[in-house]
């Protein structure tokens, strides 16, 4: 459900990563103030239930979640730089499909949990310098992370490899240098309603 949200298809069946984003979206929806709680309930209950695309767009088309991916083309490149400061990226955010960072001295941290993703495939070329680099992925997507040059550090990934699992998986390829730092690649962690 990451390159268009609704595709042309709208009989292809749901995974449990594409349910898991959904009730993501609707659960910042009823934060946001946009849903009462009675109408998060009955359309989480929904879409936990739903079966097809189809089944699932009638609960999304009057959010901006529906509009997100409706047309509008998200950023093809997008470059993010810091010196002595972190780099960070939560919630609900446009993820490009080439993604350039470059830190000195300070950590990055990019949550994709809740990210609107138009692209198969996203590409994050990293430079990261004297800091840690955390990405945190979308349940079901996958990682490759073998072309990063690690210097005085480590790269760590819990998250499959996209030659492990099937296509259709939202892919990140992850590559450039990691100096005097560590890599970590994962998914989101939960513990009770907290998750980070």
């Amino acid at each position: 459900m990451t390159g268009e949200l609704m595709p042309s298809n709208r009989e292809m069946r749901l995974s449990d990563a594409d349910r898991e984003r959904v009730v993501g979206w609707l659960n910042a929806a009823v934060t946001e103030g946009r849903l009462t709680l009675a109408e998060f309930e009955e359309r989480v209950d929904a879409v936990l239930r739903a079966k097809t695309y189809g089944e699932v767009e009638p609960h999304l088309a009057d959010l901006p979640v529906g509009m997100a991916s409706g047309g509008r083309p998200s950023r093809d490149l997008v470059e993010l730089r810091s010196t002595a400061a972190s780099l960070t990226r939560r919630g609900r955010w446009a993820v490009p499909r080439r993604l350039v960072v470059r830190n000195k001295a300070g950590s990055v941290k990019l949550d994709f949990a809740e990210a609107v993703i138009d692209h198969p495939v996203v590409e994050i070329d990293v430079n990261v310098l004297a800091g840690n680099t955390v990405l945190i992925l979308p349940a079901g997507a996958t990682a490759d992370i073998d072309d990063v040059r690690m210097t005085a550090g480590h790269a760590r990934s819990t998250v499959p490899a996209s030659y492990d699992v099937p296509d259709g998986r939202p892919r990140f390829v992850v590559t450039g240098s990691q100096k005097a730092g560590n890599l970590t690649v994962r998914y989101r962690r939960r513990f009770l309603r907290w998750s980070w």
